[in-house]
């Protein structure tokens, strides 16, 4: 193996780890976002981590703005006002949040 292949193979690496942490701190930043819309909402610790579950899930469903317009859809849908730019400045928080969250293993 020369030694641009052994490059390669590192940056081949460092790409793949970097994807599987940018994928866990969004899936993070989902739940933790679904939890917070869920106590907006009132509810119980028990329906606020399936709630959070949804909002993971929406994600899948829906890539890209699925989390955000589930979770604006429900605070809507029970008379909670917020704006488009509080939910969105709440995700660049939380996001903020997972990424540390991940990197430290926790």
């Amino acid at each position: 193996m020369t030694t641009f292949d052994k490059r390669e193979e590192g940056f081949e690496k460092k790409f793949a780890l970097d994807e599987e942490q940018k994928f866990k701190a969004e899936a993070r930043r989902n739940k933790l976002l679904g939890l917070w819309a869920a106590d907006r909402q009132g509810m119980s610790a028990e329906a606020a981590s399936a709630y959070a579950r949804d909002v993971v899930a929406a994600d899948f469903e829906e890539a890209g703005d699925g989390v955000f317009r589930k979770v604006t859809g429900d605070l809507n849908a029970k008379g909670i006002a917020v704006t488009e730019g509080q939910i969105r400045a709440k995700m660049d928080e939380l996001l903020a949040l997972a990424i540390v969250q991940v990197k430290a293993g926790t």
